[in-house]
């Protein structure tokens, strides 16, 4: 039925309970996130802080996106690791010069 329920839109759809947060709205403005309606997460801190403490290396540059779908539920303590992470192992060092630049 249309009108019933948390909108999905909502940052804190439980009133109670803010540490539970709908990620929708969390992402808005990252082009490489998709989150789907209704997937929440749980953060005894502020959930409004997930895209910055639990998923790592992310990094617009490299072109990989993140997509999460709808009705998930992501536990605390859960981390994202992205391809940012991984290390070239085709030159003469692993280091990640191109992240650091010149």
């Amino acid at each position: 039925m249309p009108g019933r329920g948390p909108d999905p839109g909502d940052r804190a759809p439980l009133p109670d309970a803010p540490s539970v947060g709908f990620l929708r709205p969390f992402a808005g403005g990252r082009a490489n996130v998709e989150i789907g309606e209704y997937t929440y997460f749980d953060s005894p801190e502020d959930p409004s802080r997930f895209f910055d403490e639990n998923v790592l290396y992310h990094f617009d540059f490299i072109g990989d996106r993140l997509i999460i779908g709808r009705f998930c539920a992501i536990a605390m303590g859960v981390r994202f690791v992205m391809n940012g992470a991984t290390h070239a192992m085709t030159g003469f060092s692993t280091y990640p010069f191109n992240v650091f630049g010149n």
